[in-house]
């Protein structure tokens, strides 16, 4: 079951590529195994065009590494803490991405402003807090996690409404159920945020009527959704 998740894995990550989301190294992708509890994720810094499913990293919810050659993408504290804290997801992405990285830069959420925004997310992509001086100096990859959670609840977010963060001064993290999903909201995320500079540049008090943020919404998800087609 592990060898099909790393291969799961290596290819989800190697989307993030083709998709536009990444350079070089600085992105990750890592899916959690409810069955045996333990997390599949990229190695740290080796190349994507020289990856193979061998080289993903198995590590348990302590961080612990459970099998492979290399050392763990330095961002699996994070992953970590998303799996505790959000039930419900399978998959978790983080890149650098240009459009949602500046908005981060610019500790602004990014604002849900059309029908393409709201076909994946419920509102707003939130941005967190800044971090403490201390939160960065100690374990801050896994009090980015820890940021991340605390946002969602201090908001009252439901994150497999709005699936998606930027990290203030950092950049974007999405998840999913699957994989799939979890790049899809990191390629939404990225177009949705250069369209709202875009439409901000053009109208600075644009915004989304309510009930088109929720026609959209709900018709892609939730027991009533009617796009797409159904079994």
């Amino acid at each position: 079951m592990l060898e099909e998740i790393k291969n799961d894995v290596l290819e989800a990550n190697l989307k993030l590529v083709s998709c536009g989301l990444v350079l070089f190294t600085w992105g990750n992708v890592s899916v959690f195994d409810e069955e045996t509890g333990l997390v599949i994720i990229k190695p740290s810094g080796v190349p994507y065009e020289s990856m193979c499913a061998d080289d993903m990293v198995v590590v348990d919810l302590d961080g612990k590494k459970v099998e492979g050659r290399y050392k763990q993408s330095s961002d699996t504290p994070t992953h970590i803490e998303l799996y505790k804290a959000f039930r419900g997801i399978r998959s978790v992405v983080h890149t650098h991405s240009k459009w949602a990285s500046a908005w981060a830069q610019a500790c602004r959420s990014i604002p849900a402003l059309g029908t393409t925004h709201a076909d994946n997310f419920f509102g707003d992509i939130p941005c967190t807090r800044k971090m403490t001086e201390e939160e960065i100096k100690n374990d801050y990859e896994k009090n980015t996690g820890l940021v991340i959670a605390e946002t969602f609840a201090e908001k009252g977010i439901d994150p497999l409404d709005v699936s998606a963060v930027i990290v203030a001064g950092h950049g974007p993290f999405s998840w999913g159920v699957s994989s799939d999903k979890a790049v899809e909201n990191a390629a939404v995320m990225e177009y949705s945020a250069e369209m709202a500079f875009i439409s901000t540049r053009i109208n600075p008090e644009a915004e989304l009527q309510d009930a088109l943020l929720k026609k959209h919404f709900l018709r892609k998800h939730g027991k009533d959704a009617y796009y797409g087609q159904r079994n």
